[in-house]
């Protein structure tokens, strides 16, 4: 006994241990720089290493439209229902699992009619009676080499799993409403920019008509001026499809369906670029990322899976009683017959085919299988935020030469037009600057919503804030404790 009750103490198979990442692991080889600058006039973002996150990260972006939206949508996105399903439904698995580690206890009970024939010894009569039973058994499988604490320990890993399942669930919404968003208000200043263009083309033509008439200008110039202003009137057409599919997206996003009503319109100028930018220590991007924490929930549960396929090829004892009562009488009289037992049982594989041995070594091909996944996601994290970070530095570069760009390209218009008007410059001159201006405006806002985008790309490279979540369900918090 004394020895059984050491045995309980250990659990076969390897124990988890969180991997250990290098000490000198980081996001660039070179240093982080110290802010990302758009130049001149431009919005600065200064880096400030090592400050936490918020749970409604999204706020930073200053539109109140933005929160109302993502919070109505936290609460009816259909795929955040599943992720909480899948999770309720891994608890409870982990609570069954852990019920093996408790006795098991039974009532039977029963009553049966019973006809006795008196022939078969040479009388003549017949007895009929009743008989009743009751009896309780009780069963109890010694976990002496932890098998079953193992079964247990690998269903809580998947319920841990599942968990930051629902976390990344929550940060990828929240990151795809933002960036569906800042779209949108891309599309409304490209199309902006777009009727701005046409409007100028349209007065540049009525220019053109007026000097053909006077006889000052060629036909072939105002053909060419018409063909412009036809060109840019055919860019709108599609904007405006993107534009309502980014509508429509949002609405999913939301849990709404396309014929739904969507009170918020979001345009640059409810978007405000926050100025400084939080970076995560790299010792603490793997506590961070969900699906870090997702793959090392697998490490987790395929480590006791190894325990528990060598667990089934040793052996198992079990302990069990019963006690109960049988008689023709009530049996909760003393009319009734005691009736008990009680043992103990070993169970020992001696051969299976070699199954046992191939499901422990499939186990601990599945324990490589979720170490190199593990590996891998780490590494994917840790290039998200370099990305996202690279993403940020080129982005204010270009920004910075997209406004210069375009400051260029207008002032260039705005000469080309006083030419044309004095008769000094061609009308090839005067459409090539409308068409650089065209497009260099064009490119200004397409750039500043890149840097939108890379902003909210960093947060959620950096796990979205999700252990600030004030939302955070009880039972959410309970499975990891």
């Amino acid at each position: 006994m004394l020895a059984l009750v050491g045995l309980a103490g250990c659990a076969v198979g390897p124990d988890f241990e969180n991997p250990t990442l290098p000490a000198s692991i980081g996001y660039r080889e070179a240093s982080l720089p110290a802010q990302f600058a758009a130049g001149g006039s431009g919005e600065t973002q200064q880096v400030v290493l090592g400050r936490d996150i918020p749970g409604d990260w999204w706020t930073v972006f200053g539109s109140s439209e933005l929160s109302v939206l993502i919070e109505s949508a936290l609460a009816a996105s259909p795929d955040l229902e599943a992720a909480k399903a899948a999770l309720t439904q891994a608890q409870e698995n982990a609570f069954a699992a852990d019920a093996g580690v408790f006795p098991s206890v039974q009532l039977k009970g029963g009553a049966n009619r019973v006809g006795f024939s008196a022939e078969s010894i040479g009388q003549d009569y017949t007895e009929v009676f009743t008989l009743s039973t009751g009896q309780l058994n009780i069963s109890y499988p010694l976990d002496i080499i932890g098998g079953t604490r193992r079964q247990v320990e690998a269903a809580v890993a998947q319920a841990d799993y599942q968990r930051f399942q629902l976390e990344a669930a929550y940060v990828t919404l929240g990151t795809n409403i933002v960036v569906t968003a800042i779209q949108e208000a891309s599309l409304r200043a490209q199309i902006e920019a777009s009727e701005a263009i046409v409007a100028t083309g349209r007065r540049l033509l009525a220019l053109v008509e007026r000097q053909h008439a006077l006889g000052s200008v060629a036909l072939a110039d105002v053909l060419a001026q018409r063909s412009a202003v036809a060109r840019s009137e055919a860019n709108l057409p599609a904007l405006r499809q993107n534009l309502e599919r980014q509508r429509n997206m949002l609405r999913a996003l939301a849990g709404r369906f396309p014929s739904d009503p969507l009170e918020a319109q979001f345009a640059f100028e409810d978007l405000t670029l926050p100025g400084e930018l939080p970076v995560s220590l790299p010792s603490a991007l793997v506590e961070q990322r969900p699906d870090v924490r997702s793959a090392e929930a697998q490490l987790h549960s395929a480590t006791a899976e190894v325990g528990i396929s060598i667990a089934n090829m040793l052996p198992q004892i079990s302990l069990s009683g019963s006690y109960g009562r049988i008689g023709t009488e009530n049996i909760l009289s003393s009319g009734g017959v005691a009736i008990w037992d009680y043992g103990v049982s070993l169970t020992q594989p001696i051969f299976q085919g070699g199954k046992l041995l191939h499901q422990k070594r499939a186990a601990e091909a599945g324990l490589a299988t979720a170490a190199a996944r593990h590996k891998s996601v780490v590494l994917g994290a840790f290039r998200d935020v370099a990305d996202a970070l690279q993403a940020l530095q080129s982005d204010a570069e270009t920004v910075a030469a997209q406004r210069t760009v375009e400051r260029a390209a207008s002032e260039s218009l705005a000469i080309a037009e006083g030419q044309y008007r004095s008769g000094s410059a061609s009308f090839l001159t005067l459409l090539n600057a409308q068409n650089t201006y065209e497009q260099a405006k064009i490119g200004r806002v397409q750039a500043e919503a890149n840097r939108f985008v890379s902003t909210a790309a960093l947060y959620q490279a950096l796990g979205g804030g999700w252990w600030n979540r004030q939302q955070a369900d009880p039972d959410d918090q309970e499975a990891t404790s």
